[in-house]
């Protein structure tokens, strides 16, 4: 069961974290516990899930070539994972690549806009203003002061992704800590955050979530024990929850149905 993508105010302070990031042309820190949406977040602020599998496939153009320019041209931005052990030489390799293809994308929508042709050379302006590492903790000492060369070199904004401390690891490296100019802390779902996401939830189950009952009270008290707001375990705990309605016939979701989705959840792992 895929589900939309939910605007928070942890994605909101994100987006305004990368934003700033980019405004400055600095290098920013997200931490933040696992699954708390940090991924999601930058992704999304990248318009990854649309560009990296349009991308990938690279070959000849199509009739939705527009949509996917448009959006090259709009997040101008590299998310990119490491490797496990992933060597510099291949993570600058990598990194190069997908930049070169996505200002490619930016460069054939800001031709198409123009009303007369140009013959600047594709690449050359360096479209792309922001790359976003995800699980930066596995970078070594190299690959980071590549990074830190290329941001110098370039004026590249960059986002370095990874787990609580990750920012006083890099307190090891003054040249790198010292060119840091933002660090966001990605938090876990507050109480009114999960309800909004409860609630939407429970719309797509087609039900109506009301924390005044009693009912529902009880299953939201339950949700918050078992996944205490972290949104990748809510992500995984309701397609389980919509099994456990649909394989007992049930319509209401009680704290027994959640009980029930979390132990398969666990089995699951």
């Amino acid at each position: 069961m895929n589900q939309p993508f939910i605007v928070t105010k942890e994605h909101r302070r994100f987006t305004e974290f990368a934003n700033a990031v980019r405004k400055e042309k600095t290098i920013g820190i997200c931490h933040g516990d696992a699954g708390v949406g940090k991924t999601n977040s930058a992704r999304r602020d990248a318009n990854w899930d649309a560009l990296e599998p349009y991308i990938n496939k690279w070959g000849p153009r199509g009739e939705h070539d527009a949509k996917h320019y448009a959006l090259a041209n709009r997040s101008r931005t590299v998310f990119y994972t490491p490797e496990v052990l992933c060597r510099p030489k291949d993570l600058m390799h990598d990194i190069d690549r997908w930049q070169a293809k996505v200002e490619i994308c930016a460069d054939e929508h800001l031709r198409s806009r123009e009303t007369e042709p140009t013959t600047t050379p594709i690449g050359m302006s360096h479209l792309v203003d922001l790359l976003i590492i995800d699980e930066a903790e596995r970078l070594t000492p190299t690959a980071l002061e590549l990074l830190r060369d290329r941001h110098d070199r370039e004026h590249l904004s960059m986002i370095l992704i990874g787990m609580p401390g990750i920012d006083q690891r890099f307190r090891h490296y003054p040249q790198l800590y010292s060119r840091l100019g933002f660090s966001h802390h990605y938090r876990t779902l507050g109480r009114e955050e999960l309800l909004f996401v409860l609630d939407r939830h429970w719309k797509h189950l087609g039900q109506q979530l009301d924390p005044e009952d009693f009912t529902d009270a009880q299953a939201i008290a339950a949700i918050e024990r078992i996944t205490r707001g972290n949104f990748r375990l809510l992500e995984r705990l309701f397609p389980q929850i919509a099994r456990v309605l649909k394989i007992n016939g049930l319509e209401t979701i009680t704290d027994d149905v959640i009980e029930a989705a979390a132990s398969i959840l666990v089995i699951g792992n």
